[in-house]
């Protein structure tokens, strides 16, 4: 019953992977946006953390994750003599592999710790069924990375002390290179690590080849992760002396960064007990209480990483759910069905994953890719594509379009502010006559559709100064940044936000008629 109970949820979460929802622009900004620019010579836009003058991201692991899937794709353009890989291809080819990934090494990662095998059983089937796998891990965030990487490092750990006759050279050799990796892909990794690592000690004391293995791995790794961040940063031909002269070490320049609460503030503030309190029921919803139900002799190493993951990244003030997303296959590997009102527990845990991957593997911020998809194979020549009340769409998925497309994000700017902006780049109305645009250029909004602001702008009796038409539109989205509960009230917001979901691209013209009168 488990096998096929467990076979069904592996289709839920290719389901979910072939869904395109946008959950957060890191996803794309912190890795594919990057390298597409590098591997394909697409136009992208990157981000501040790659363009500052002392980068914060590593690309050492982002050419692991996603430059070798990539060079196949361009290998095979050009074995089958294609003049382009169209970039929905390459999207959907990494979002295959975060899913992969997940089903394979995640749920491997699992089987590998948990001990029991109806214990195993239930880990896999709590985890296969949380929302969190089906959305976060089949997306392509370094988090999504870093969750494998600490499940793995923590089947090393356990393999090295559980071999009492052998150094473990060859797993204390990838504990090595992952501890490095981890590091260079996110520096709260070694979070998870520290306190799990001190069961390695009596190891060292015994078998010391191992930590030579691990430290040989570790710096051979790091001087080749440095190498790769060097040669994409500077300038010019690469040559190993620039590695010596003037190394770019992307992890001790995101720490210094963090360091900084000024920086911090940019992003965003939280009280301490946000992790705790806040994300960490956001991420598990009814299996939280579970932790606080746990027997002693429940506290394993995979537990102990979760816990002192979460208490150490609290100390920070800057607090994302995403941030813990390695802690939850832990938690949920740790933790026991209850012996009474299971059924009932059982539907808590399905109603609250179901609700929240509907919501945010579906429909959350879902038309973006479809929209830029969609502007990318459009026959209509667009100038410009403005972006309101949407979270920054990814500029790599143009197709090339954007050599003549400008993509202007304005955020959650006011309403007024907004025509403002779009009407700079309209003609002007030069003659009594309404103009002929059909040999013009376009101009784009792409809005949600519960943006009551632009309603009248749709009524062209309304005579206003700007017209919008509807081009396209892809209903499965959905704006919960959007919310206006302390003027409307909540019921009233969500009929709107919820009630007109959608994406819609509208082509803005000027009523030239309007000046007329």
């Amino acid at each position: 019953m488990w096998r096929r109970t467990y076979f069904l949820l592996i289709l839920v979460r290719i389901y979910f992977a072939l869904s395109p929802s946008y959950l957060h622009p890191d996803e794309n900004f912190q890795g594919p946006e990057v390298l597409a620019g590098r591997v394909f010579s697409y136009r992208v836009h990157e981000t501040w953390e790659f363009t500052s003058a002392h980068p914060i991201r590593s690309t050492f692991p982002l050419w692991i994750a996603y430059g070798w899937p990539m060079y196949m794709l361009r290998c095979l353009r050009e074995g089958f003599g294609y003049d382009e890989v169209s970039p929905s291809v390459v999207y959907w080819t990494l979002r295959v592999l975060m899913l992969s990934l997940s089903v394979v090494l995640e749920d491997w990662a699992i089987q590998e710790l948990v001990q029991s095998q109806r214990a195993r059983r239930v880990a896999l089937l709590l985890i296969a069924s949380s929302y969190v796998t089906w959305t976060f891990q089949t997306h392509t965030f370094s988090n999504s990375l870093e969750t494998l990487v600490v499940s793995w490092s923590l089947v090393l750990i356990q393999r090295i002390v559980g071999d009492k006759k052998r150094s473990g050279v060859l797993a204390s050799s990838l504990l090595g290179f992952f501890l490095v990796a981890g590091t260079f892909n996110r520096i709260t990794f070694p979070a998870f690590l520290i306190v799990p690592s001190f069961s390695l000690l009596p190891h060292f004391w015994r078998k010391p080849f191992s930590l030579v293995s691990i430290t040989l791995f570790a710096f051979l790794t790091a001087f080749i992760a440095i190498s790769a961040d060097t040669a994409f940063y500077t300038p010019g031909d690469f040559t190993f002396s620039k590695v010596f002269e003037s190394p770019v070490i992307t992890p001790l320049n995101n720490f210094l960064y963090n360091s900084d609460s000024t920086n911090l503030t940019q992003h965003g503030l939280h009280p301490r007990y946000q992790h705790l309190l806040v994300n960490l029921p956001q991420l598990l919803g009814p299996a939280t209480a579970f932790l606080f139900l746990l027997r002693r002799s429940k506290i394993t190493m995979t537990l102990i990483s979760a816990f002192s993951g979460i208490a150490i990244l609290s100390v920070f003030p800057h607090q994302e759910a995403r941030f813990l997303l390695p802690a939850v296959p832990l938690i949920l590997a740790s933790i026991s069905l209850p012996r009474v009102q299971t059924k009932f527990w059982i539907s808590t845990w399905i109603l609250f994953n179901v609700v929240l991957g509907t919501v945010m593997g579906i429909y959350h911020q879902g038309g973006i890719v479809p929209v830029q998809m969609h502007i990318a194979k459009t026959n209509e020549t667009v100038s410009h594509a403005f972006w309101w009340k949407t979270y920054s769409p990814p500029i790599w998925l143009l197709n090339g379009k954007n050599e003549e497309l400008k993509t202007v994000d304005l955020m959650g700017m006011p309403g007024e502010k907004m025509l403002e902006r779009v009407t700079e780049v309209l003609p002007t109305c030069r003659t009594r006559k309404f103009p002929n645009l059909g040999d013009r250029a376009a101009v784009y909004l792409v809005a949600p559709r519960s943006a009551y602001f632009l309603q009248p702008y749709q009524d062209a009796a309304k005579r206003e100064d700007v017209s919008l038409v509807e081009v396209w539109s892809y209903s499965r989205h959905m704006n919960l940044d959007d919310m206006d509960i302390g003027e409307d009230g909540f019921w009233k917001t969500m009929g709107r936000v919820v009630g007109d979901r959608g994406l819609v691209v509208w082509r803005v013209t000027r009523n030239c008629w309007s000046k007329e009168e």
